[in-house]
């Protein structure tokens, strides 16, 4: 049974070479009640792989959902299955992702073409775990982008007993596009996502692809289950505790920005003592004081830290914690 309608409304969408574990610990601080999704992981890596280094997170993180991709059925269960283990809350089969190395394992966005087979791994995935299992993709692909394709897509993945799409409002080109182009030059059909929910008001549908602000937020949540946000969760991390407040009924646990600091620093302090990188460790906070006089600076000064690391790297927890704008 799904019960993503039990959680919160809001999500940060899973991005290759962003939703890392140190970025979802800092998102966590940020707010307490988002789901956070992992990278994009491919099944055949969780199987073939060091699954434990690929599925580290720290308990603060949950409720945490594990993107998986891949077009095999039965490996896609497997993995699940050891993500499940791992102590994830939930499965999120990639169905989005247009990039050329995700087409060549025959998956992502291009798995749209085949609605039959994704609702297979959905079949084979819930079948093995007692975790929900929910899909992510597009409104479309090349010429496949109908209202009735979408349409057919949902409903024959429903048909198999998945009840939650996490849907972005733009068609993928398979081909002629970067990925960067294709979440930026197809132009974005909220209503079409809108569509779906009123004519099928028994799926959850959450809405993702372009959403920057909390009036949108707030104005998607008139016509969808939830809202999924992506880059822009970096480019102003701050974002996410202005939903908290927004829309949260407890806000009991919300931090202050100094308080985000001072926790991260922390965090910082001991993944420096196990190794971690300064670089993978300071790219999510580049956006904490975005909007705000003084972000040049403290950008600036989390780059310097960085780059003379043979010589104060052991100070950055201190300067991370103590920098005021």
């Amino acid at each position: 049974m799904d019960n993503r309608s039990s959680l919160y409304k809001i999500s940060v969408a899973p991005m290759m070479d962003y939703t890392d574990r140190h970025a979802r610990y800092l998102l966590r601080l940020i707010s307490p009640q988002v789901i956070l999704y992992s990278e994009m992981i491919n099944a055949k890596a969780l199987l073939h792989g060091n699954h434990e280094d690929l599925l580290r997170y720290s308990e603060e993180e949950h409720p945490l959902v594990l993107q998986l991709g891949g077009s095999d059925p039965a490996e896609m269960a497997r993995g699940a299955n050891i993500a499940e283990a791992a102590g994830y809350d939930e499965i999120n089969i990639n169905v989005g992702c247009p990039s050329d190395r995700v087409q060549s394992g025959a998956f992502g966005a291009c798995l749209m073409a085949t609605p039959l087979l994704v609702a297979d791994i959905f079949t084979a995935i819930h079948s093995t775990v007692d975790i929900p299992v929910t899909i992510k993709h597009r409104i479309g692909i090349d010429d496949q982008d109908s209202f009735a394709d979408l349409e057919n897509f949902v409903m024959t993945a429903s048909a198999a007993g998945c009840n939650t799409f996490i849907i972005h409002a733009r068609k993928a080109w398979l081909k002629g596009l970067s990925p960067k182009q294709n979440r930026d030059i197809p132009p974005l059909d909220y209503e079409r996502i809108y569509r779906l929910k009123q004519d099928h008001p028994e799926l959850t549908v959450i809405i993702n692809g372009g959403i920057k602000t909390v009036e949108q937020v707030a104005t998607h949540l008139d016509h969808t289950d939830g809202v999924m946000i992506g880059r822009e969760v970096f480019n102003q991390p701050w974002l996410l505790a202005d939903l908290e407040q927004s829309l949260s009924l407890d806000k009991t646990y919300i931090l202050t920005r100094s308080e985000v600091q001072k926790r991260y620093a922390s965090y910082i302090d001991k993944e420096l003592q196990l190794g971690t990188s300064a670089h993978a460790l300071v790219r999510p906070l580049s956006g904490l004081f975005h909007g705000m006089a003084g972000a040049r600076h403290w950008r600036r000064m989390l780059a310097e830290t960085v780059q003379n690391s043979v010589n104060n790297i052991n100070d950055l927890p201190q300067r991370v914690s103590e920098y005021k704008l």
